[in-house]
C-alpha cells in the first residue's frame, strides 16, 4: 500500500481536482501534486520542476491557462508533480538536497510508491524544467526495464548542454527575477511574479556542485537513451549557447530520429508561468499521445541505485 497522505485540494477543470500528498521514497518523505483523470489514465506525466522551485510551478499559480495539471488530467493522464529532494517534504531530511543520480532514484522511488495503490496506464512520461531535465535525462538513461512501469518519452523544457558564458556561475539567481529566468515581463500573465513567491525555495547546496560538469555529462546521458525526447527551448532563453552549432548537436547527442528540438515563441525560460504555457503544454500532451501510439522497445538498462537516506 503506497503510504500517501492527502493533505488539501483544489479546484480543477471538468470538476477535477488536485490533491496534496506525501509519498515514501525509502524513508524520505516526498511531497507532490497530483491531478488524476475522471476514468481510467492514459499513463502517468511525472513533472519534474526547475532549482528553487516547488512542484506548483506546473499547476497554474497566476492564470488557469498555465496549470498543466488540470489541463493534462482533463485529456485523460494522470499528473504527479513532484517536489525535488531538498524542497518540500522532504528539505528538513535533505537540507543540502542531493546530487543528480540521488535525485533520479529518489524521484523514481517516489513514483514506485505511488504506483503501487493507483494505475498507472501505459506506463510514464517524464515532463520536466530546466535543472529538472538534468534529473529527467538522468532517468531516461538510467529507467529500469519493468514491464509493470514502462518510460514512454521524456518532454524536456529549459535545458540545453553549454551554458551561455557566465550564466551556470551564477546558479542561485535561477529563482530570482531578470533576463535569465525570466526574460521580457510581459511574457507572463498580470500577477505572475507576486504568485511566484509561493513557489520559490532556497536552492540546496549540492544542486551547484556538479553544475560545471554537465556538458560532458548531458552527451554520456543522451547516448544511453532509448526513448523518444522532445526539447523545447523558448526563442527569449539565455541561460545556454544556441547558436546553430550547439543547437544541432542537442539532437545528434541521442540515437539517429530519437530527439526533436522546437523553439517556444513568445517565452521565457520560465516557460509553463507564461503566456506561452498552454500552446507548450497542449504540444507536449500531443506528443505523449505520439509515444503510447508508436512506442519504442527499450534495451535493458541498469536498475536505478537506492537513494540515499
Amino acid at each position: 500500500m503506497s503510504a500517501t497522505r492527502t493533505t488539501t485540494a483544489r479546484p480543477g477543470g471538468a470538476g477535477l481536482t488536485t490533491r496534496s500528498l506525501v509519498l515514501d521514497a525509502g524513508g524520505i518523505p516526498v511531497s507532490a501534486l497530483v491531478a488524476e483523470p475522471a476514468g481510467a489514465p492514459k499513463a502517468v506525466i511525472l513533472a519534474i520542476h526547475g532549482r528553487g522551485m516547488r512542484a506548483a510551478y506546473f499547476a497554474g499559480p497566476a492564470h488557469p491557462d498555465t496549470d498543466l495539471l488540470t489541463l493534462a488530467a482533463d485529456l485523460g493522464y494522470t499528473v504527479l508533480a513532484l517536489d525535488r529532494p531538498g524542497h518540500g517534504a522532504s528539505a528538513h531530511r535533505l537540507p543540502d538536497g542531493q546530487l543528480i543520480a540521488d535525485q533520479a532514484a529518489t524521484l523514481h522511488a517516489a513514483l514506485t510508491d505511488y504506483a503501487r495503490a493507483h494505475p498507472v496506464g501505459a506506463g510514464v512520461q517524464l515532463l520536466a524544467h530546466s535543472f529538472g531535465g538534468k534529473i529527467a535525462l538522468h532517468l531516461a538513461a538510467h529507467w529500469p526495464a519493468d514491464p509493470h512501469l514502462p518510460l514512454l518519452g521524456a518532454d524536456i523544457s529549459g535545458l540545453a548542454q553549454h551554458y551561455a558564458p557566465g550564466a551556470w556561475e551564477r546558479p542561485d539567481d535561477l529563482a530570482g527575477g531578470g533576463r535569465l529566468n525570466w526574460g521580457p515581463l510581459h511574457l507572463y500573465p498580470p500577477g505572475t511574479f507576486h504568485a511566484a513567491r509561493t513557489l520559490l525555495t532556497p536552492v540546496p547546496a549540492l544542486e551547484s556542485r556538479e553544475l560545471a560538469t554537465w556538458p560532458a555529462r548531458y552527451g554520456a546521458l543522451a547516448a544511453r537513451v532509448r526513448v523518444p525526447v522532445r526539447l523545447t527551448l523558448a526563442d527569449h532563453e539565455a541561460w545556454w549557447r544556441l547558436e546553430g552549432a550547439h543547437r544541432t548537436a542537442l539532437t545528434a547527442a541521442f540515437a539517429p530520429g530519437l530527439a526533436r528540438l522546437v523553439t517556444a515563441h513568445r517565452a521565457g525560460h520560465n516557460l509553463s508561468l507564461g503566456h506561452a504555457a498552454r500552446p507548450y503544454h497542449l504540444r507536449a500532451l500531443a506528443f505523449t499521445d505520439d509515444c503510447l501510439t508508436h512506442p519504442r522497445a527499450l534495451t535493458p538498462a541498469p536498475v536505478l541505485a537506492a537513494a540515499a537516506a
